[in-house]
C-alpha cells in the first residue's frame, strides 16, 4: 500500500483506517464505519505476498456524520444521500 501522507491526518478528526482481515470482514468493518462518519471508502482489498489475509484502507472524517448514519439530532437513518434507502454495491476486481 502507498504510504499515508500528512494531508490524510492534517486536522483533528481525520483518520486513516487500515483493516487486516478476510475480504468479507474487511468490507463489513468499512460499512460499520460508514454508518457513523463520512468516509472515502475503498472498493477493493489488497494482498501482500507473505502476509496473512488482505488489507483495506479507508479515509475517515469524524467531523462529519455519515449521510446514512446519525443526523444532527442523533436520529439514525437508513437512507442514502439521495434519500432512497438504496444500498451502494461494492465492487471487487
Amino acid at each position: 500500500m502507498k504510504p499515508i501522507n500528512d494531508g490524510h491526518v492534517a486536522k483533528p478528526g481525520l483518520a486513516v483506517v487500515e483493516v487486516a482481515a478476510d475480504d468479507e470482514t474487511a468490507f463489513a468493518v468499512q460499512e460499520l464505519l460508514a454508518t457513523q462518519w463520512a468516509i472515502a471508502p475503498a472498493d477493493r482489498t489488497t494482498h501482500e505476498p507473505g502476509e496473512p489475509g488482505v488489507r483495506l484502507r479507508c479515509y475517515l472524517d469524524m467531523r462529519q456524520a455519515a449521510a446514512r448514519g446519525v443526523d444532527g439530532e442523533g436520529i439514525r437513518s437508513d437512507r442514502d444521500a439521495a434519500g432512497t434507502g438504496a444500498e451502494h454495491p461494492r465492487t471487487k476486481p
